[in-house]
């Protein structure tokens, strides 16, 4: 069996906690808040971001970044995109050099525009680093619904390691070495969900929301190909399949933020009552910007853009988008 330490606990590491948990392997969990480890700790239930699921007796609660990390073998990084550096940074002293480090975070940290990947990159070796992206609510991990994603890594051994430490009756893994395809596709599709969201909220219907997702991914793949991913990563598992279960359903932050802005609400408004952080708020202009450096024409997420930085309201932003000069559609 393993020991992992895993660095973050939202509702997302709470929930492959008690995946590695439930294999019989040893979890120790940290987070930042103290005051939620200890509510965590009390109740043996992570009560502020996945109620009802019961943490398994083999995940323990850590009050430091060390004690976490103190013979674990494996470790997973569940902190907000926007704050990966800071974890990473806060824990890389205490990560042995044979361990192997998971990412879950799906986002493009601001003003850098780096992927995940990148900033580990700048402190570990990455032939032990491993992508662990899909469609995944943890709310439907943590109850045992069927799950499947994808781990992903420079050196295929580790993500076949890490697809061997998660694999279970419910909770299925593929392998692939495409770390930028699958970065892109479990960051950028945040966006698009948002604009998901935005057309629910103004009372469109299934053909503008169909449209959305489907020239949403063409955007996303055109980014990818520019930064080197590969084309059929954006059909998978961590492209279409993320996308769909993101841009469709009501656990997703993302859509249901976008939903009050499409009714009226402040891009702020919107994000204040979602309660938890909404990464595509952030990776809107973080991917802004990377698609004006790649110069890759991004309408849709420019549009979204422009509409959460309050430029323009949800309608305009329908206007503009759909009063584009006509296009062929695979140009």
């Amino acid at each position: 069996m393993s020991t992992i330490g895993i660095i973050g606990a939202g509702s997302w590491g709470t929930a492959l906690a008690t995946v590695l948990a439930g294999k019989g392997n040893k979890v120790r969990i940290w987070d930042i808040d103290e005051k939620h480890l200890k509510s965590m700790e009390d109740n043996r239930e992570n009560v502020d971001y996945l109620p009802g699921v019961a943490l398994n007796d083999n995940i323990g609660i850590s009050y430091t970044v060390e004690e976490a990390l103190i013979g674990a073998d494996t470790v997973l990084f569940s902190a907000p995109a926007q704050h990966f550096r800071s974890a990473l940074q806060s824990a890389a002293e205490y990560i042995d050099d044979k361990s192997v480090v998971i990412n879950v975070a799906k986002g493009i940290e601001q003003k850098s525009l780096a992927r995940m990947s990148e900033i580990a990159s700048e402190v570990l070796d990455m032939d032990r680093y491993v992508v662990l992206s899909g469609p995944s609510h943890a709310e439907e991990v943590g109850r045992r619904l069927p799950t499947t994603v994808a781990a992903a890594s420079y050196n295929l051994q580790a993500a076949e390691k890490i697809q061997d430490l998660f694999m279970t009756d419910r909770f299925r893994v593929y392998t692939t070495e495409d770390v930028v395809g699958v970065e892109l596709g479990g960051a950028l599709k945040n966006i698009i969900a948002l604009g998901a969201g935005i057309s629910d909220g103004m009372g469109f219907g299934d053909n503008a929301k169909a449209a959305l997702m489907t020239r949403g991914l063409a955007e996303i793949t055109r980014l990818g190909l520019k930064l080197g991913a590969r084309p059929e990563t954006f059909a998978g598992l961590t492209g279409t399949g993320d996308l769909i279960v993101t841009c469709t359903s009501m656990h997703s932050r993302n859509r249901r933020c976008g939903i009050m802005i499409g009714e009226g609400m402040s891009p702020d408004e919107a994000t204040e009552k979602v309660g938890m952080v909404v990464e595509g708020m952030f990776t809107t202009e973080a991917a802004y910007e990377l698609a004006k450096r790649e110069g890759v024409e991004m309408p849709i997420t420019e549009a979204i853009y422009r509409a959460v930085k309050g430029e323009v309201t949800a309608a305009e932003a329908v206007e503009i988008l759909m009063g584009r000069n006509k296009k062929h559609e695979q140009g």
